[in-house]
């Protein structure tokens, strides 16, 4: 399944604590369909792309790299919860030299296919890009930070949920948190990217304003079901993923007959 055009390296963000799954557990070591959300998201990327996958931990960062002890992935640490681009930023010393093409998952979201990342990493390629978006159209976009593109459809930014105006949040399109960036770009990006936001955190949303700002080439690339980007933030959401995985004959389990 992996796409045409040499090696891609990836970078699966796992270092945060996840409060709203009530538990000290690393949230991407919580078991839907008897294997932790982190090893399915793994066994997708690395089904996707050719060459080194990074997960970045930090909250219980032991736990989170014994449970993929064997998997052939490197770790790197985030030390401090700074925000989304400073976890990507992490992995610089693990992909010390690389030139190229990088793939960055969420490690909460696993009902990703490997055919989306594939798909999105060709298409990245494809229009060599140095930023490409995996965007989706949920039902409701609360919550989600939305694309901003222009009168040509080219995608401008994307704007967190807080930090939209009322026009932006009528946008339905939405950023899923998957990306391709091009590296060295990325890591010159992150440098500039500031804390200007009403969470005070380096976004990573940010590296599209960037590329922007330099004339670069951002693509966006549709996923094709919704229902593959969610990211489990509770325990209810992750029975919601259990189901999902159920109904799609990927849980190893049967549906429960109605009575």
């Amino acid at each position: 399944m992996q796409p045409d055009g040499g090696r891609v390296a990836a970078v699966v963000l796992a270092a945060g604590k996840g409060t709203r799954m009530k538990s000290d557990l690393p949230k991407v070591l919580h078991r839907v369909c008897g294997e932790t959300m982190i090893r399915r998201v793994v066994a997708a990327v690395r089904e996707s792309v050719a060459g080194s996958v990074v997960v970045v931990t930090g909250h219980r960062a032991d736990l989170v790299e014994k449970e993929l002890a064997g998997t052939g992935v490197s770790f790197a640490r985030q030390e401090k919860q700074l925000g989304t681009a400073d976890a990507v930023g992490a992995a610089r010393p693990a992909l010390a030299g690389f030139s190229g093409t990088i793939l960055v998952v969420c490690g909460d979201t696993p009902l990703l296919s490997c055919r989306t990342l594939a798909g999105l990493v060709a298409h990245h390629r494809k229009n060599q890009a140095a930023v490409t978006v995996l965007t989706f159209m949920p039902a409701d976009p609360a919550g989600y930070g939305r694309i901003v593109r222009d009168g040509d459809g080219r995608i401008r930014a994307i704007v967190e949920d807080r930090d939209a105006t009322a026009a932006e949040k009528r946008i339905r399109e939405c950023n899923s948190g998957v990306y391709c960036v091009e590296a060295p770009f990325v890591w010159e990006a992150i440098s500039a990217i500031g804390t200007d936001n009403a969470q005070g955190e380096f976004y990573f949303t940010d590296i599209v304003a960037v590329a922007v700002e330099r004339d670069l080439r951002v693509e966006p690339f549709v996923c094709p079901d919704p229902a593959e980007v969610t990211g489990v933030n509770s325990p209810e959401e992750l029975e919601e993923v259990r189901t999902a995985l159920l109904r799609a004959g990927r849980c190893g389990e049967k549906i429960p007959e109605s009575p």
